[in-house]
């Protein structure tokens, strides 16, 4: 796996179930993309498989050359196509360490969801080509996970040498206070997918970053 199709990538969007409200998710794709997004996550916590597969491929279809990462399935990023796949610290202890480049061979990118600095270098020396961090405030896709703050942030920037983006209820308003803290990259979800203009609203970012 490398790190050169991430090195560039600032703005990392989502194409998530929760969020869609019966939007076509290749339309929504091509929206996020034309407002500056360049890395895409499928998200479909809650669906079969079938329906992520079908989602998965829509949305690379309409993606052309900016990568997609699949949330926690290995085999559909594999049946779809796609450049990667995201997991959570569960789902990657849960992979026994002797099986992990064997189930991750033919994925260009591998991303970790990390919440300490203590599991960012962990992540890092696992091989993750990136990492999210967070969540950094409160945010309604991770009701449960208590926010990291703008701390753990600091943190990551002068520790870990992979890129990483800040995750986590990140909005316009607070922007600038993650930014500040040392990131250069963000995954936005509901500030980008909630907005009346999904194009306008990743322009936005885009611009700031």
């Amino acid at each position: 796996m490398s790190n050169s199709g991430i090195a560039h990538c600032r703005l990392y969007g989502f194409i998530d179930t929760g969020y869609l409200r019966g939007r076509d998710p290749a339309a929504l794709t091509r929206q996020l993309i034309a407002g500056g997004v360049d890395l895409i996550q499928v998200r479909a916590k809650n669906e079969r498989q079938s329906k992520r597969l079908a989602l998965a491929r829509a949305v690379i279809g309409a993606a052309g050359s900016v990568p997609v990462i699949v949330n926690d399935d290995i085999e559909t990023a594999y049946k779809a196509g796609a450049a990667g796949v995201h997991l959570g610290q569960e789902d990657w202890a849960a992979l026994p360490p002797a099986e992990r480049l064997a189930k991750l061979v033919g994925l260009e990118i591998l991303g970790i969801s990390t919440h300490s600095l203590t599991q960012a270098m962990q992540a890092e020396r696992d091989g993750a080509n990136y990492i999210g961090v967070g969540p950094v405030f409160a945010t309604g896709t991770k009701p449960q996970t208590p926010p990291v703050g703008v701390e753990l942030v600091r943190q990551v920037a002068s520790r870990v040498h992979i890129p990483f983006f800040a995750i986590g209820g990140i909005t316009l308003d607070n922007l600038d206070q993650v930014l500040a803290a040392g990131a250069t990259r963000v995954a936005v979800v509901s500030a980008i997918l909630n907005a009346p203009d999904v194009t306008a609203a990743a322009r936005q970012f885009r611009e700031k970053l």
